[in-house]
């Protein structure tokens, strides 16, 4: 990797592929740190990043074993390092805070780069496709799509990501850790942005996205895009092996194991009942083993399925109909109960 400072640009070289990244910044910015040349001879065996010294190597290290031993007084996050701690707690102090939405950083980097968000400014312009960035960090891994690097690659099944990030959360479907917890239903998930749409779809009255031919609510976008299928009759995905057309990817994929035995059947372990989704085996097993995981807040009513427990919500409200969170079709509040054992398959 070659940078050049006083002039206006940057070269990242990834294989044998330069990459010349325009930096309109001014050179004088110090909150910008572009990565150096130095030697990295300590390899993580779990991500393959590397480190120039044996000591940030352990630090890396914490990381993907999860012993992080210095909890913040203020809100439980964990950090690896005394430093890292030290640099989280400047966001409980307000030592870096935005003059124009009152939000607090850990760092004056991390201030600079949020202030581009107000201003409009994207000093960091590809080369290749002229998009441009807010931080030089997301413009080096931009890149990585010209060049087909993903550097970080899991020792387990040999699947590789261009960030490190990506790798961290796809580790978790080996080691089955699941760190988001939803506090009303128990239920877990690897990514926190899994949790919070689980919040907004099973868990919340707020009904956002309305469709633009009945007017109808939902609390979730992709919910909506469901529903508008119902009146455009739009069918995006299509199967490759013949001319059938679907609304839904779900359907698709149901299709394509059916038709074209392309895909893995799922076998209930307990009536050898077999599925497509393995998300409809875990719930299909929850009916047999009577386990009822979504708790109404307005009734404490109990039920097997998120799905159900949706359009039970519509009881406590105005709402006359409801939307089926699986297909997106709309239905009597009378005809529910049949319409999701049909559309589960159980």
């Amino acid at each position: 990797m070659q940078c050049f400072f006083g002039v206006m640009s940057c070269v990242y070289y990834a294989g044998e592929t330069p990459f010349e990244v325009k930096n309109e910044a001014d050179s004088n910015d110090i909150t910008e740190h572009p990565p150096d040349d130095k030697p990295r001879p300590y390899v993580c065996t779990v991500c393959d990043k590397s480190f120039t010294t044996k000591r940030n190597l352990n630090i890396h290290k914490l990381v993907h074993t999860r012993e992080n031993g210095y909890p913040c007084s203020e809100c439980g996050k964990h950090f690896t390092t005394q430093k890292n701690l030290n640099q989280h707690m400047n966001v409980h102090s307000s030592k870096y805070k935005c003059t124009e939405c009152g939000k607090c950083f850990e760092s004056r980097y991390a201030l600079t780069a949020h202030s581009r968000s107000h201003s409009g400014e994207k000093p960091f312009q590809c080369a290749v496709c002229s998009k441009r960035f807010l931080k030089s960090s997301d413009l080096v891994v931009h890149s990585r799509v010209h060049s087909g690097e993903k550097p970080y690659k899991c020792h387990l099944c040999d699947k590789a990501f261009t960030v490190c990030g990506s790798l961290t959360t796809h580790m978790r479907i080996h080691t089955g850790d699941k760190p988001y917890k939803c506090l009303l239903c128990n239920k877990s998930f690897t990514r926190s942005s899994d949790l919070q749409k689980h919040k907004q779809s099973i868990h919340s009255n707020r009904r956002p996205y309305e469709c633009p031919y009945c007017r109808m609510q939902f609390n979730r976008n992709e919910t909506l895009k469901l529903h508008v299928h119902i009146h455009t009759g739009a069918k995006p995905y299509s199967c490759r092996h013949c001319s059938d057309r679907f609304s839904t990817l779900d359907k698709l994929k149901r299709h394509l194991l059916k038709s074209h035995n392309e895909g893995t059947w799922l076998t209930c372990h307990i009536c050898q009942k077999k599925f497509s989704e393995r998300g409809d085996l875990k719930e299909h097993i929850r009916r047999h083993e009577g386990v009822k995981p979504y708790v109404c807040y307005e009734c404490q009513m109990c039920f097997c399925t998120g799905y159900e427990l949706k359009s039970h919500h519509m009881a406590h409200s105005d709402v006359k109909h409801f939307c089926c969170g699986r297909c997106g079709k709309s239905l009597k509040h009378k005809s529910k109960a049949s319409h999701l054992k049909k559309c589960s398959g159980t």
